[in-house]
């Protein structure tokens, strides 16, 4: 089982950026899937970016052309540009069927 550390999360104005970090342990390579949920007060868990290898990477709705995934063999990476205050979430990454990050906390003001 990997372990999955995040950081980048943090207090931003609406408009403003953040790039959010999930560094593995041991490397990410050998999954063929990697991705990045949120969850915000009294919601549930929702996929924001998702990464399937030979696929390429899909994104939800929401956040089409503010937020890009990108990884390399030790981390996978959510750059967020334009951001809103409904960005408002824990962010959480995902490497392969059960691996989760502790969760990143993204606040963004109005």
């Amino acid at each position: 089982q990997v372990q999955l550390v995040e950081s980048g999360g943090g207090l931003v104005q609406a408009g403003g950026s953040l790039r959010l970090s999930c560094a593995a342990s041991g490397g990410i390579f050998m999954f063929n899937t990697m991705a990045w949920y949120r969850q915000a007060p009294g919601k549930q868990r929702e996929l924001v970016a998702e990464y399937i290898s030979g696929r390429g990477t899909n994104y939800a709705d929401s956040v089409k052309g503010r937020f890009t995934f990108s990884r390399n063999n030790v981390a996978v990476y959510l750059q967020m540009n334009m951001l809103k205050p409904e960005d408002t979430a824990v962010y959480y990454c995902k490497i392969g069927a059960g691996n989760w990050g502790q969760g990143t906390q993204v606040t963004v003001s109005s």
